[in-house]
C-alpha cells in the first residue's frame, strides 16, 4: 500500500480509502445507499482492507439508511482497529435547520461510531446555496468549537457544484481538506481538476469520490470503448485503468472506492501498491482519452447510482431506470429491457407498476441530485427506449402472475 502526505498536517494516508456507502447487502441483494448491511461479510471486507494497509474509512450519517456509522462502530472499530484507521464522516447539511441540530447530530455520530473524536469531519455535499445556508445558521462557530474541543482533528467538506462555487467555499474558511468527484469522465466537471489544483495550492488535502463513477467505469463497458482497452499492450481491468488515472494526479491524496466484493477489494489494493503520481505514459494517457471519447458516445444519462434522489414520491426507481437506459445503449438490448420491467412493474415493493410516466413532476429528485441531472427530461429517454406498449403489456402480465402466486 502506498501512502500520500496531507499537505497541512504531514499525516500519511493510504492512497486507497474504503468508502462505506455501498457495503454488501444481506443475501446478495442489490446494494444502494438505503440497503441494509450484511454485517459479518462487510466487517470481514473492511478489516481485510485495514490489514492490508488501508487507513482511511469514509462514511456518512445517511449511508445505508442511517446504519453505516453504527455498523463501523459495532463491527469494525473494535479489537484495536480504531487505532489503526482514520474515520471520516459527514454532517448532513440537508437535515440542519438550526445550530442546536448541528450539535445533536454530531453527538449522535460519535455515539454511532463509538468514538471520542472523528479524524476527518466534512460538511456533506455542499453547493454554493447550502454553504450560504449553513453560514447563516452559524456553522463556522460550530466547526471552530468542535476543533478546539479536540472532537474533530481535521475539518473539510464534500462538494457537488460548479468550479466557481468550489473556489468561493475554499476561500471562505480554514479548511484542511476537500472531497470532490473525479474520474475519467469527469475531469472537468463540478470542481474539476482546476478546482483540485487550486485547493491543493492552498495547502488542502484532496479526497476523491466516485473514481469509478458508481461502478460504471468498472462494470459493463460499451463495446467500442472496451475495444480500446483490449487493444492496449498493457493489460488491465477497466477498474484498474480508472483508478490509476486518478492516482496519476500528484495533487490527490486519497481515492475512495465503495467496495463490496472480495475480489475487487484485492484488485484495488494491488493497484494501490504501485500506482504512483505521473506514472502513466503518454501512450497510456492517449488510450484513456480515446476510451473516454468512445464511452461518452454511448452514455445517455450521467447517473452514478448514488440514490440521493430517492425515495421518489411516485415510487419510481430512478437509479435503476437510468442504469438500464445506459446499459441498453452500451451493451445488449434485451437484458436492460427485462431488468427495467422487473424493477418498474413486476417486482415492486407494493406490487403496483411504477413507470416513469407516473412521475408527479414535483422536482424533488432534481433538487437532491449531486450530478445536476435533469431527471424529468431524462425520463423521456427511458420511456422512448424501455417503456413501449409491448414492453408494458408483457410486464403487466408478469406482474399479475407474480401477485397471484404471492396470494396463494
Amino acid at each position: 500500500m502506498q501512502y500520500r502526505t496531507m499537505p497541512n498536517s504531514g499525516e500519511k494516508l493510504s492512497v486507497l480509502g474504503f468508502g462505506c456507502m455501498r457495503l454488501p447487502a444481506p443475501g446478495g441483494r442489490k446494494v444502494t445507499i438505503f440497503s441494509s448491511i450484511d454485517n459479518e461479510r462487510a466487517a470481514k471486507q473492511v478489516r481485510y482492507a485495514i490489514d492490508n494497509g488501508v487507513n482511511y474509512l469514509d462514511t456518512a450519517y445517511p449511508y445505508h439508511a442511517g446504519v453505516s456509522e453504527s455498523f463501523l462502530g459495532e463491527y469494525v472499530l473494535k479489537d484495536g482497529y480504531r487505532e489503526r484507521v482514520n474515520i471520516a464522516t459527514k454532517l448532513p447539511c440537508m437535515l440542519i435547520n438550526n445550530k442546536d441540530s448541528m450539535a445533536e447530530i454530531f453527538n449522535k455520530q460519535l455515539q454511532n461510531l463509538q468514538v471520542e473524536y472523528i479524524d476527518y469531519y466534512l460538511l456533506h455535499s455542499l453547493t454554493g446555496d447550502s454553504w450560504d445556508k449553513m453560514v447563516s445558521l452559524g456553522i463556522i462557530d460550530f466547526m471552530d468549537k468542535i476543533r478546539k474541543q479536540g472532537k474533530v482533528r481535521h475539518m473539510g467538506f464534500s462538494f457537488h457544484d460548479s468550479k466557481e462555487e468550489f473556489i468561493r467555499i475554499i476561500d471562505a474558511y480554514d479548511w484542511e481538506f476537500a472531497q470532490v468527484q473525479c474520474n475519467i469522465l469527469d475531469e472537468h466537471a463540478q470542481a474539476g481538476i482546476e478546482g483540485i489544483r487550486y485547493a491543493h495550492g492552498k495547502g488542502l488535502g484532496i479526497i476523491v469520490m466516485e473514481p469509478l463513477r458508481g461502478g460504471a467505469l468498472a462494470g459493463k463497458i460499451p463495446g467500442e470503448a472496451q475495444k480500446i482497452y483490449d487493444g492496449a499492450q498493457v493489460k488491465r481491468s477497466p477498474a484498474d485503468w480508472a483508478l490509476r488515472w486518478v492516482w496519476n494526479y500528484p495533487e490527490i491524496t486519497v481515492v475512495l472506492s465503495g467496495m463490496n466484493d472480495e475480489d475487487n477489494i484485492k484488485e484495488n489494493i494491488r493497484a494501490a501498491s504501485d500506482a504512483t503520481p505521473n506514472s502513466l505514459t503518454d501512450n497510456e494517457l492517449a488510450i484513456i482519452d480515446n476510451f473516454r471519447k468512445a464511452y461518452l458516445k454511448s452514455m445517455q444519462v450521467g447517473c452514478t447510482g448514488c440514490a440521493y434522489c430517492m425515495p421518489c414520491p411516485a415510487g419510481i426507481n430512478i437509479p435503476s431506470s437510468f442504469l438500464n437506459l445506459n446499459n441498453y445503449h452500451m451493451s445488449s438490448k434485451l437484458e436492460p429491457r427485462m431488468m427495467h420491467m422487473l424493477n418498474s412493474c413486476i417486482k415492486t415493493k407494493d406490487g403496483r407498476p411504477h413507470w416513469t410516466n407516473t412521475c408527479l413532476n414535483c422536482g424533488q429528485c432534481e433538487k437532491k441530485c449531486p450530478q445536476g441531472i435533469e431527471i424529468r427530461k431524462a425520463f423521456k429517454l427511458v420511456r422512448k427506449d424501455l417503456e413501449g406498449p409491448i414492453t408494458k403489456a408483457v410486464a403487466n402480465i408478469g406482474r399479475i402472475f407474480m401477485n397471484r402466486r404471492k396470494s396463494r
